[in-house]
């Protein structure tokens, strides 16, 4: 793990400049958070990630040009190693799996406060997925499967299910293997298998069925 005390560097983009304002404001109660540029559209925000590579991107969704959404799908596909941390006031379920499915580390509300924001940031800087309370309520009521579904069909092995509820406290795969001392191919494989069982298209949607079933997924063997 990185040392706490190292600057983490982000660019922030928002398309309300007194947002971005608050936003650096907030950020600034831990000086080691630099902020290495703005934008106020998607297009420069890509660009800005792109000249500055920095450890963070802190992207809006609703912004002209290029949506948050999307801007996150190019940086994630050009640099998979940099986070995307969608800050928003969109919290519903459909924005949320659209931010999870283009790669987004974390999803955050813009009623965060200065503590929570500079935690959530350490976080995702290493390795973490970091979700507002608010979004995680969102994503466990919304569920995977319709209500007449016979879940007792779906016949889940004990390792899957510890990869499934590591899922839903935000691992990713290679701290899942760290976790279970087992390799990243190896978690990748349980997570095909799981997606295959669960009827689940992609990560966003193992995600949600994760957080929606964390105490009542079937468990067998």
């Amino acid at each position: 793990m990185q040392n706490d005390d190292k600057d983490i560097k982000i660019v922030l983009a928002d398309d309300h400049e007194i947002v971005r304002a608050g936003l650096i404001k907030l950020m600034w109660v831990d000086r080691s958070i630099k902020v290495l540029g703005e934008a106020d559209n998607g297009e420069d925000a890509v660009g800005l990630v792109r000249y500055h590579k920095p450890d963070i991107a802190v992207f809006d969704i609703m912004m002209p040009k290029m949506d948050g959404i999307e801007a996150t799908g190019i940086i994630r596909a050009e640099f998979p190693d940099i986070p995307v941390v969608v800050l928003t006031a969109f919290e519903d379920a459909d924005h949320i799996e659209q931010a999870i499915a283009a790669g987004a580390a974390g999803y955050l509300s813009k009623d965060i406060n200065a503590k929570d924001l500079v935690e959530s940031l350490r976080k995702v800087y290493h390795g973490e997925r970091v979700f507002s309370s608010t979004i995680l309520n969102i994503l466990r009521k919304k569920k995977n499967i319709p209500e007449n579904t016979v879940e007792t069909q779906i016949s889940i092995s004990k390792r899957e299910q510890q990869v499934l509820d590591l899922v839903a406290q935000g691992m990713t795969s290679p701290q899942i293997g760290e976790k279970l001392f087992i390799s990243v191919r190896t978690v990748q494989s349980h997570r095909a298998n799981l997606m295959d069982k669960l009827g689940v298209k992609n990560s966003a949607e193992l995600i949600r069925y994760a957080l929606s079933h964390e105490d009542t997924s079937p468990r067998k063997g």
